[in-house]
């Protein structure tokens, strides 16, 4: 079974094993509102956690999506490009972003836990 942590700038990521999936909240999702392009990075590309990795737009805004954790792009969902709708109808599911191989799993201590993201959200 896979562990889901949250970022204070509402990334999410799923860890199984060494590699962890990311994308961003359904929080994030909502105040974003309507998703109009996603940039994906590229295959290969290492980033550090915190690092800008990806950037989203919407009618409203965009914004920078930051790896939650440090490690190597493995896979890019790809149906984001042709239909970055889908963020708003499943982002913490069908709308994941970005696969990474994990660097260092101990940085997992520095997210939120879903039951400390859910309080965190109850503060903003």
């Amino acid at each position: 079974m896979s562990e889901i942590y949250f970022t204070k700038e509402h990334e999410w990521v799923k860890v199984k094993g060494n590699s962890a999936v990311c994308g961003i909240s359904a929080h994030a999702a909502h105040e974003l509102g309507d998703i109009t392009f996603v940039e994906l990075p590229e295959i290969g590309k290492k980033f550090k956690q915190e690092e800008v990795m990806a950037a989203i737009e919407s009618v409203k805004a965009a914004s920078d999506i930051y790896a939650p954790i440090s490690g190597k792009v493995v896979k890019v969902n790809m149906e984001l490009e042709d239909a970055p709708e889908r963020v708003n109808e499943s982002p913490e599911d069908a709308a994941w972003m970005v696969e990474l191989e994990i660097d260092d799993s101990g940085e997992l201590t520095r997210l939120m836990t879903q039951e400390m993201y859910d309080n965190y959200l109850q503060t903003l």
